[in-house]
C-alpha cells in the first residue's frame, strides 16, 4: 500500500516538471498534494485526472494560492474539504477521505516565515488543530495525516540547527508542539519508524545552491495513528528527479493491515 506526499509548489508547474509521467511509474494507492496553487475547474486537461484514480481538491478563495489535493485508487465513503476554522478553510489547507476505518488526510499547515502576523495565524492553526487530533485519537477510526506541516521535529531534521532558532519553522515552541503531538500513545512519524538517520530532508530553499549542497529541512511528514505503526514497511524520499522545492515522501503500508481497513 504505497501512499505518497508532495508539496507540489503549484500543480500545473509539478506537471510541466513530469510529476503525472512519474506517478504512472509509481503504483501508488494514494498521492496528497498540497500547495496546488489552482482551481479545480482551471484542470481540465485529463493530466490532472488519470484514469486510475478518483481526484478530489480543496481550493483556496485566493487565486493561485495554498490549496490541497488527494489521488486515490479507492472511492471513499465521504470527503471532507473544511476544519470548521475560517482560515484554514478558505485557503484550502485540509482535505480527507474517509474510508470504512481509515481517514488519508492532505494537509497544509501556514508558513509563518513572511512575519509576525502570518507567525500568528500559524500559532492559531496548531491550537485549533490539536484540539482536533486530540478528539481523532479518542475515535476508533484510524488516520494517515500526510503533508507539508512546516515545522521541524529534531535537530536532526535540518542543516542548521542553531542558526534557524529564532526562524518559522525551527521554533522551540513549534518543536515542542510536534513533541508533545508525537508522544508515546499519541501520533507517530511513520518516516521515523524506519529511518532515523539525520539528514533526510524534504525541503530546500531557492537560495545559496541549498539543494547542490543539501542545505535542507525535513517538514513533510506522513503522521499516523499509533495503531497503525506496525504497518509501516518501508519509507523513502525520491531526489532522483525535482518537481518542486518538496521532495515525494513516499510510504510503503502493508497491505494486509490497511485493506483491513477500508
Amino acid at each position: 500500500m504505497k501512499i505518497i506526499s508532495l508539496n507540489a509548489n503549484g500543480i500545473r508547474a509539478a506537471a510541466r516538471k513530469g510529476l503525472f509521467d512519474w506517478l504512472s511509474q509509481q503504483d501508488a494507492n494514494v498521492l496528497c498534494l498540497q500547495e496546488t496553487k489552482a482551481k479545480e475547474a482551471q484542470l481540465h486537461d485529463q493530466l490532472f485526472h488519470p484514469l486510475d484514480y478518483y481526484c478530489y481538491f480543496s481550493d483556496a478563495e485566493k487565486p493561485g494560492y495554498s490549496g490541497t489535493a488527494i489521488y486515490t485508487k479507492y472511492e471513499p465513503k465521504h470527503i471532507k474539504k473544511q476544519l470548521g476554522w475560517k482560515t484554514a478553510d478558505r485557503e484550502g489547507r485540509y482535505l480527507q477521505v474517509d474510508f470504512e476505518q481509515l481517514s488519508i488526510v492532505s494537509i497544509y499547515l501556514p508558513s509563518g516565515s513572511s512575519g509576525e502576523a502570518r507567525q500568528a495565524i500559524k500559532f492559531e492553526f496548531m491550537a485549533v488543530y490539536e484540539q482536533l487530533l486530540q478528539k481523532l485519537k479518542r475515535q476508533k477510526r484510524q488516520y494517515i495525516i500526510c503533508g507539508d506541516w512546516n515545522i521541524v521535529h529534531k535537530e536532526i531534521d535540518i542543516k542548521n540547527f542553531k542558526a534557524n532558532q529564532k526562524n518559522s519553522g525551527c521554533l522551540p515552541e513549534e518543536r515542542d508542539w510536534l513533541d508533545k503531538l508525537l508522544q508515546p500513545g499519541q501520533f507517530v512519524d511513520a518516516f521515523r519508524v524506519v529511518d532515523q538517520r539525520p539528514e533526510q530532508y524534504t525541503w530546500w530553499s531557492n537560495r545559496g545552491r541549498a539543494w547542490e549542497k543539501n542545505v535542507g529541512w525535513r517538514i513533510d511528514y506522513q503522521i499516523i495513528t499509533s495503531k497503525l505503526e506496525p504497518a509501516v514497511n518501508n519509507v523513502s524520499i525520491y531526489k532522483d528527479e525535482r518537481f518542486s522545492d518538496h521532495a515525494p515522501l513516499i510510504i510503503d503500508y502493508d497491505d494486509k493491515i490497511i485493506q483491513a481497513l477500508m
